[in-house]
């Protein structure tokens, strides 16, 4: 057994071959998170990743910047496995994640779970003001398809969809990620779905198929376009949801899902730009923005 010697100093990986990956994605499993290997691999290639190893030189902590354009940077995958907790391994992350992500005056985002918020408010971050509150919601695997007798409107495109996508998503969330679109279009099992006025992008994930983001014109756009992608889909689902969005989370409702847990999107520094943050139905996930 390894182990789990805490007074290890935080390093940024400065490779990230297989051994780092299978570590790193234990973190994952241990906190039952839903990203994939290929996650960690635009961390990296997009961004950076902070870890603290243990006696052994097993990874024991994480954490990931992840720059949006020259305004904002974006922190998340603050991570400590269990038997390595209580040592102050997850705060030593954050202050290097935070110190990382203000470099060239950018200011620091971040999704903060309702067990991270107090710790986050005592570095001096706020709730932004336009997205505040971000829902999760889940809907367990289905036995079989449902049966429907016509195919809701849309249609479903690839990668080539990313930059089109790209510039509304620009739009509405306030900061440029073409590149971390276009990795995760990109993925095996991954699709835009396209409505009349509306785009959701899902992808596989560790545990469940993740939908977001999703941008719409109203809420009526939003609901047929989350339909047409939810259609066929019987693995588990995530979405996570800005409120309020009643309408949506009937809709929501109506589908099989069930509440999971929230989050806070906050920032420290100057108020990053929110964009047209009203066309924004479904985030890409806490830990992308």
């Amino acid at each position: 057994m390894a182990s789990t010697d805490t007074r290890s100093a935080v390093h940024w990986l400065e490779a990230l071959d297989g051994a780092a990956l299978a570590q790193l994605q234990a973190l994952v499993e241990a906190s039952g998170w839903n990203q994939l290997d290929a996650d960690w691999r635009l961390f990296f290639s997009q961004g950076r990743i902070a870890v603290c190893h243990d006696a052994l030189g097993c990874i024991v902590a994480s954490g990931a910047v992840l720059p949006l354009g020259e305004q904002i940077a974006w922190i998340s995958m603050i991570l400590v496995r269990p038997e390595a907790r209580g040592h102050g391994l997850g705060g030593r992350i954050f202050q290097a994640c935070l110190h990382e992500a203000r470099l060239g005056g950018r200011t620091a985002c971040l999704d903060a779970t309702p067990q991270g918020e107090q710790l986050y408010l005592h570095h001096g971050f706020a709730p932004t003001e336009r997205i505040t509150r971000i829902t999760r919601w889940k809907r367990d695997a289905l036995p079989e398809a449902p049966a429907t007798t016509t195919m809701p409107s849309g249609s479903s495109v690839g990668a080539s969809s990313a930059p089109a996508l790209a510039v509304l998503d620009e739009q509405a969330l306030g900061a440029p990620r073409a590149a971390l679109l276009s990795d995760l279009l990109g993925r095996p099992g991954s699709r835009c779905v396209r409505g009349e006025q509306a785009w959701a992008l899902v992808r596989k994930g560790r545990v469940a198929q993740h939908i977001g983001p999703l941008l719409a014109v109203d809420d009526t756009s939003a609901i047929a376009v989350l339909e047409r992608t939810l259609h066929g889909i019987t693995d588990p689902v995530l979405i996570d949801v800005p409120e309020p969005r009643p309408s949506v989370a009937q809709a929501l409702e109506r589908a099989g899902f069930a509440l999971q847990r929230p989050f806070t999107r906050m920032a420290l520094g100057d108020a990053p730009p929110e964009g047209q943050s009203h066309y924004l139905y479904a985030i890409a996930g806490p830990e992308y923005g």
